[in-house]
Formats: structure tokens, C-alpha cells, sequence
């Protein structure tokens, strides 16, 4: 506007300083969906413990041997022998002996370890690196029976049987192994007096255990079936742990301050009070669906049984991968967990496979299915790279699949409602007192936890790429150029 043209009304500039002016509450980008929270059957815990009974295992499962590297060389601790099913009654100067005589091997991608048929005689394992176990089928196919990876072994029945391996072993990437042979084991035991009979009392024992015990490791229970009359029934039953594993309630706690003044004089039109209390409340809630994926002493990805974990075959989770967490979670599998990209790259294998999976709806949003069987994203199973920083935008991640609820013999969630201050179930905000400068605290805790009730309810599956995409041949660049995009 020219400096000579008379102003004919108020300015908008102005006028809206006498205008109310539109809020909107406070926004956090940090709030999730928390899907996994709802879907989770929740359990009432008095006394703040949970306790697990279980039926008594005889014969322990094989779990992964903690590797350490220090200075670049791979070790174990001398112990940790005894999670091979067949050294776990082994005593200690004969596992420290054993510990101290393996070796470290660096093999190429493609060697064959132990070949089918053959006596290789040697116990490996995996310090590094990923291999694939092949057998022959019925019709003389090689057939991939198994992928083991970082702290898996094999060959252990090898060095102490005279028998031809029935499998053969193959490198899937460079590997870094530690070996132990036939020779070093006989080093051993020439060591000491009566340490090899020490040894062999060791294997037959844990030999006639595991002719005795069903694939769980639980004792099988003697029963008789058929026509034949006059014949003796067998007496048995069913023993229980002596050590079941009880869950304590975890804390989530924070303490949220407020000034008076703020509440007395800025409290419209929102609530300051309820404002703050809802905000601290989704981190709450958002570190407690965390800790329940996450927490080293009881959370999911970190209390998964051994047997009930697997690699992907290529880094990228394929519908072949989905598959076999499928078939260990067979006993009506309930929901797949997963962060979204990890959602994203298993939707690309389908989109390359062109066997796109089908939709449903969960909570009112579209989720795809594979198999019938949700996949809920959930960004709490976190993305890991080399970096010294996460990065989301690549990395390696898993993927869970679970079965819930306490009659299914699932995962269950764990809380304790009724608590004193309640205002959600387990969650409870007390006022705790007003300090001379006029600002009011308040404490906000909740009670959380979650159990496994049968080593068979989770299975995850680990090393899962979200950053590959594949290369279309047959697309045009130039169609993209000019807006013609597939």
C-alpha cells in the first residue's frame, strides 16, 4: 500500500490481538500405538510375585555359548562347556582343561566343516559367522536342516563316537571358529589319573538320561495301550521343578514438578496439572512396552529358550523365515512383533516373491497377515548397527512371534491393580508435598512385568536386514523421469 492511501479499517494485524486464539493440547511425536500392551493378556499379581511352575526338566536343552573377544582373540569361560547337553555333568578340571586347548580358525565363506558320511572327528564353535547344517533327503536332495550362528556348536557328539556324521556342515559367511578335536580331547584325559573314566561315567550318564526323557527334556511319562489283556500297568508320575522362576513386579517411577502459579494462572483452557500427568504417563507407558521387549532379566528378546531361536537366511526376512518361526510357534500362534521396517523389507521379499500378504485390522487399523497371523509393528525392537549410535534407518533387528494368554500356556503380562493413588491399572500418582518455592511434586509408579509360561510360546528370529531393496530389471528409468512410475 502506497504512503498517500488513507486507511480504511482496522488492520488484521491488530485485530487479532483481540481474537482468542485456537489450541491445541501438547503433542509428542514420541507416542506410539502401543499395540503390543493391548494385545497382551494381563494378569493380576498380589503380593507383587509371580511364580511360574513348571514340570521338572531331567535333561537340559543346549543353550549358546557366551563368546568373548578381547584384543581381537575369541574366548569362553571354561564353564560355559557345560551348556553342550553332553559335557553339562563334566566337573570343572576336566571343562577347564578342554577350554584351554581349543583353537582359533578363520574359514572362508563356502568351506565345508563336516562332510556327510565322513569322520572329521572335531567339535566346533562359532565365534563368529554363520553356517548352514544339510543332510540328504529320502529322494537324495540336499535338504537345510538348520542355520547356527554366533555362539552355536556343533560336531560335539563327533570327538567322543566312532559313527560317520549323518549331516554335513557348510560355511554361509567367513567364519571364526573355535575347534577342539578327537586328538586334544584324548590330551586330556591322558592328563590325570582317572580322569577318563571320570569322563566316559560323565557321557553314559547323560546317554541312558536322554533315552529316558521326551524332546522337551521332561521325564516321559510310562503308559500301556493295545488289546492284550493280563498285562502289568506301569506306575509313574509327574514330577515338578524344585526350582520354579518367580517374577517380581519391575518399577517404572518419575516425578513430575509443577509450580502453583502456573496451575493457579495458566490453567485455561487446558488443565496444567492433567497436561503434565498425561504427557509423563505416555513415556510411562512407552518405556514400559520397552522394558517388556527389552529388559535384560525378563524381557522377551532376552528370556527366548535357545532352541527357540533361528537366523535368517539371507539377512532379509523372507516369507521362507516366517515360516519356520511358524512352525516352532505351531500351538495356535497368536500375533508377530516387529518394528516397522522390518515390516517394510518382509513386505519387499513378498512384493519380489509376488506373494503379497493379505490385510486385516487390528484396533481399527489395516496390519498385514502372513498365514492368517497379524503382524503388529512395534519400534521397541530396535534397529543395531556398527555405528556407535543407532540409526533408523538401517541396521539388523528381530522379529518375535508369540502366543499369549495363561490358559494357552503363553505370554502373559504381569501388573497389580488396586494399588494405593491408582488412576490406571498398576499405574498409581501421588501427591507428595509442596516445596517453599511453590512448586507441587508429584510421584507417578507402575507396576509392570511379563512371564513365559512354556519355553514354546516365543521364538524370535535374529540378524534381520531392513535395508536391502531389490533392483527390477525390466523397469524403465525414463519412465520415472516422466511421472510413468510402476
Amino acid at each position: 500500500m502506497s504512503d498517500n492511501l488513507l486507511q480504511r479499517s482496522v488492520t488484521t494485524a491488530v485485530a487479532r490481538n483481540l481474537a482468542s486464539t485456537t489450541k491445541t493440547s501438547p503433542k509428542m511425536m514420541s507416542i506410539t500405538p502401543r499395540w503390543f500392551l493391548r494385545l497382551l493378556p494381563w494378569v493380576q499379581v498380589n503380593g507383587g510375585t509371580y511364580r511360574v511352575n513348571r514340570t521338572k526338566v531331567e535333561l537340559m536343552q543346549a543353550e549358546r555359548i557366551e563368546i568373548r573377544v578381547v584384543d581381537g582373540v575369541a574366548s569362553f569361560a571354561p564353564e560355559d562347556l557345560r551348556r553342550v547337553p553332553l559335557f553339562s555333568r563334566l566337573p570343572n578340571d576336566i571343562t577347564t582343561r578342554m577350554a584351554s586347548r581349543f583353537k582359533t580358525e578363520v574359514v572362508s565363506l563356502g568351506n565345508e566343516l563336516i562332510v556327510e558320511g565322513e569322520d572329521r572327528n572335531q567339535f566346533f564353535i562359532i565365534a563368529e559367522g554363520q553356517v548352514e547344517v544339510i543332510s540328504k533327503g529320502a529322494h537324495g536332495r540336499n535338504l537345510r536342516i538348520a542355520l547356527l550362528t554366533e555362539g552355536e556348536f556343533f560336531g560335539d557328539a563327533d570327538i567322543v563316537s566312532d559313527k560317520h556324521s549323518d549331516v554335513t556342515i557348510r560355511t554361509l559367511t567367513p567364519c571364526v571358529l573355535l575347534t577342539f578335536s578327537r586328538r586334544d580331547l584324548e590330551a586330556v584325559l591322558n592328563e590325570l589319573p582317572g580322569v577318563q573314566a571320570e569322563f566316559q561315567q560323565a557321557i553314559d550318564a547323560h546317554l541312558e538320561l536322554r533315552s529316558n526323557v521326551n524332546r522337551y527334556g521332561e521325564r516321559n511319562i510310562d503308559l500301556v495301550a493295545g488289546f492284550a489283556e493280563n498285562v502289568e500297568i506301569p506306575e509313574t508320575f509327574v514330577d515338578y521343578s524344585s526350582t520354579p522362576r518367580e517374577y517380581s513386579l519391575c518399577a517404572i517411577q518419575t516425578i513430575v514438578r509443577i509450580h502453583t502459579r502456573v496451575s493457579d494462572l495458566y490453567n485455561g483452557p487446558y488443565d496444567q496439572v492433567e497436561e503434565q500427568m498425561r504427557l509423563t504417563i505416555e513415556g510411562i507407558k512407552e518405556r514400559q512396552e520397552w522394558e517388556l521387549i527389552n529388559n535384560p532379566k525378563f524381557g522377551l528378546l532376552h528370556s527366548v529358550d535357545p532352541s527357540m531361536r533361528m537366523s535368517t537366511r539371507y539377512g532379509v526376512p523372507t516369507p521362507d523365515d516366517l515360516d519356520e518361526l511358524l512352525s516352532h510357534v505351531w500351538k495356535k500362534p497368536s500375533f508377530f512383533l516387529a518394528h516397522p521396517r522390518a515390516i517394510a523389507a518382509f513386505e519387499r521379499e513378498c512384493t519380489w516373491r509376488g506373494v503379497p500378504p493379505a490385510t486385516t485390522t487390528v484396533f481399527g487399523t489395516p496390519v498385514i497377515t502372513w498365514r492368517g497371523v497379524p503382524l503388529i509393528p512395534c519400534d521397541k525392537l530396535e534397529l543395531g548397527t556398527r555405528r556407535s549410535r543407532p540409526d533408523q534407518r538401517f541396521g539388523t533387528t528381530s522379529i518375535l512371534l508369540l502366543r499369549v494368554g495363561e490358559e494357552e500356556q503363553g505370554v502373559v503380562g504381569l501388573h497389580q491393580t488396586g494399588i494405593p493413588g491408582e488412576i490406571m491399572p498398576s499405574l498409581s500418582a501421588r501427591m507428595m508435598a509442596t516445596d517453599s518455592m511453590g512448586v507441587v511434586s508429584y510421584l507417578l509408579s507402575l507396576y509392570t512385568s511379563c512371564a513365559i509360561l512354556t519355553d514354546d510360546a516365543v521364538a524370535v528370529l535374529e540378524n534381520v536386514e531392513v535395508a536391502y531393496y531389490h533392483d527390477y530389471d525390466h523397469q524403465n528409468p525414463a519412465d520415472f523421469e516422466h511421472g510413468h512410475g510402476i
